[in-house]
């Protein structure tokens, strides 16, 4: 992900509904401890610079493991030419999708990149600043966070229907160039969603030991309904590692969710003294705080009358 100083971006929204005030069910625990050990898994197949051999590896293990749970997956492929380098990189996003007991409810989707950047630029040793970093934090940990989701939805079928979807090569661009972000996420938007979601939600950079997470300013401008939501699941909750406020303004996959039509927000905790150097590693991030983002999220699936009635 990139921080965007700007003023203003153009999105296009679908309006759809979302009242949902079904009966619940029990929200079931998230195991931060299982979900960190997913982080870590992804970690050690290297750096997962797209179009590598470890990010192929480490595709290999979501696809075997969401088999395992028998959960359905599809791969959207295609072909990204890097302007860098001039070579064509083959990239490939992993959507997992869970159907819920209430066709009324409709589905919403979750997302997360899994790459990681191909250079650390402000890496603490300037001679490892055009190498790949591990990306502990910024990619492995939202994705730690959708498997430990996709287990429990396995175990305990929610209401509504769930797509988690695994982005690759969010994070290509050098500083500036913002068009070089995002293009899993685009992608994946530009195949068609307006109309399938009710609404969205990324999560990027959450498993930071120092847990802050402030609202997103795009999010907080286009989609203030569902950020409120996610604050007053969190409240409910008591996890005081939601700070209600704004903070950053953040170029990430979001933006390419809402300018597809689907009404989606960021979860980021962008204080990470560590983002884009050699030093976003496991030992920087905690199983707590992916537990923090998990039980809000699974709050959200499981118990839809928190959803705004509209956007």
């Amino acid at each position: 992900m990139n921080r965007l100083l700007v003023s203003s971006i153009i999105v296009v929204l679908t309006g759809i509904p979302l009242s949902c005030n079904r009966s619940t069910v029990e929200v079931p625990p998230f195991n931060g401890n299982r979900s960190f050990a997913h982080l870590e898994r992804q970690v050690a197949f290297g750096p997962r610079v797209p179009g590598s051999e470890a990010a192929r590896q480490c595709r290999q293990f979501y696809y075997e493991f969401l088999d395992s749970l028998k959960i359905p997956v599809d791969s959207q492929t295609f072909d990204f030419v890097d302007p860098y380098s001039n070579q064509t990189l083959p990239l490939v996003n992993v959507v997992a999708s869970v159907e819920g007991t209430d066709p009324q409810a409709g589905r919403i989707v979750l997302m997360a990149h899994y790459d990681s950047r191909p250079r650390a630029e402000y890496a603490v040793n300037p001679k490892l600043r055009e190498t790949p970093i591990d990306g502990a934090n910024d990619g492995a940990s939202g994705v730690a966070v959708l498997l430990e989701l996709a287990t429990l939805m396995a175990e305990v079928q929610p209401p509504c229907s769930v797509d988690l979807v695994l982005v690759d090569c969010e994070d290509w661009g050098k500083p500036g160039d913002h068009e070089l972000y995002m293009i899993g996420s685009r992608e994946f938007a530009n195949r068609g969603i307006r109309g399938k979601y009710r609404f969205g939600i990324v999560v990027d950079m959450i498993g930071d030991k120092n847990q802050q997470i402030y609202r997103e300013g795009y999010s907080q401008v286009y989609c203030r309904p569902v950020n409120d939501m996610v604050w007053k699941a969190a409240a409910d909750l008591g996890i005081t590692t939601f700070y209600d406020s704004v903070g950053y303004k953040i170029l990430d996959d979001h933006l390419s969710l809402n300018t597809g039509g689907v009404p989606t927000i960021d979860i980021i905790d962008f204080d990470y003294p560590f983002w884009h150097t050699e030093m976003d590693t496991p030992d920087k991030c905690s199983a707590l705080s992916l537990e923090n983002v998990g039980r809000v999220l699974t709050k959200i699936i499981y118990d839809p009358s928190l959803w705004p009635s509209k956007l």
